[in-house]
């Protein structure tokens, strides 16, 4: 059996391994040999190839609003920084912003929301019910108190593009990639040893486990570590909408439905089934529940916004997340009694979005032993058995 040898090894190359691997091979004190191990190399069912890939600081909790300011600065600069060759990687972003919309039940929490987000930096514009109705004509204010929009800072991009240039730029810095899946891990001296599907190893000094829905919490569990992370399924629909509706947003509405546009007159959209319809789910189920779309996401679309009434519905795929069940944010950092073994998992669906700050506060922690520019600690393991979680208002 043959067994490759490396620094450190990550497990898991979409959005987040490969944004860690890129970072690791920028530092100055880089590892010599950095090896990423990923099980689907088409990436056709990773999170990060089928999600809605958006990007917002409008969360409840500084961590989240400051990893989301690092990341919109560092897509901005995507160009520049994942460059190779120079050809640039294609972003695509569009800052169109989010729309929060509040009831009056929720308004001290919208406004305690907003007053974080700004103090932050956060770009962050406070529209009341008459100035939403003003700003939004398209939009049924009937029942609202206010919204929050991104003015700045917020909006969609290609989230495959980002990946693949985060991993085209960590290829281009010498990290090796291999086709494989992780079948097992287990200590090997003061290292790590990682059984391929390929009947191969690697042996590592450090391991990161990046995997994700594709195996990250089963990895864990063979070193004893139980975590709360579980395959869910979430749709994303297609639709066009004759009607012009200028300056439309990634909408929340306050159910929690989502819509924005997608093209000259298309739209995307989706909605979190409630907790009864949403089981764990195989990893080969990728059937997209048509039912969701047709008796909850259309009709409270077309509540919000008149005009979707006659939409014309398109295409539709299914993905799946690595969903926190303990508080829907992500464990990142150094495992708990294990020397030199880290994981980044349970992103619930902002992995694409967290992916460069996760990239850089990882190789920092890895390299250093510590933080050295965004303190990343409030999404430390430790917080699952401390029983402490990182609450998180916004959750979409």
């Amino acid at each position: 059996m043959t067994t490759r040898l490396a620094d450190v090894a990550i497990i898991g190359g979409a959005a987040i391994g490969s944004s860690l691997a890129y970072h690791l091979a920028s530092r100055d004190d880089a590892p010599g040999r950095i090896l990423v191990i990923e099980a689907d190399p088409t990436y056709q069912v990773c999170a990060s190839a089928r999600s809605a890939a958006s990007i917002r600081q409008q969360f409840s909790s500084a961590v989240n609003i400051e990893i989301s300011l690092h990341g919109i600065a560092f897509m901005r600069d995507a160009a520049n920084l994942l460059s190779v060759d120079g050809e640039a990687p294609l972003i695509e972003l569009k800052e169109g912003g989010y729309l929060f919309l509040a009831t009056p039940d929720k308004l001290d929490i919208l406004r305690e929301n907003h007053a974080l987000q700004t103090r932050l930096g956060a770009d962050i514009a406070w529209y009341s019910a008459p100035q939403l109705a003003s700003k939004y004509p398209w939009l049924e204010t009937g029942d609202l108190a206010a919204g929050c929009h991104g003015t700045t800072g917020e909006g969609w991009f290609d989230g495959y593009g980002l990946m693949q240039g985060f991993r085209r730029k960590a290829r281009s810095l010498g990290v090796d990639y291999v086709s494989a899946r992780a079948e097992t891990i287990r200590r090997d001296g003061e290292g790590w040893l990682v059984t391929l599907s390929t009947g191969e190893s690697v042996s590592a000094g450090t391991l990161v486990n990046c995997a994700g829905a594709s195996g990250g919490a089963e990895l864990c569990a063979q070193i004893g570590l139980d975590v709360p992370i579980r395959r869910r399924k979430r749709c994303v629909f297609t639709f066009e909408c004759r009607a012009p509706l200028d300056d439309f947003p990634m909408l929340i509405d306050t159910t929690g439905a989502y819509a924005r546009p997608e093209g000259p007159s298309g739209f995307i959209c989706g909605i979190a089934p409630d907790d009864a319809n949403d089981p764990d789910v195989a990893p080969d189920d990728f059937e997209v529940d048509w039912a969701l779309f047709e008796e909850t996401l259309w009709p409270t679309l077309a509540g919000r916004v008149p005009a979707f009434e006659s939409l014309r519905p398109g295409r539709a795929w299914a993905g799946q997340y690595d969903m926190n069940l303990f508080d829907h944010n992500a464990f990142v950092g150094s495992v708990p009694g294990q020397e030199n073994l880290f994981m980044a998992l349970g992103f619930s669906g902002h992995g694409l979005q967290q992916s460069p700050a996760i990239g850089r506060g990882l190789s920092e922690l890895v390299m250093t032993g510590g933080y050295e520019t965004l303190d990343l600690s409030p999404l430390r393991v430790e917080r699952l058995a401390e029983n402490i979680p990182l609450i998180e208002r916004n959750v979409v």
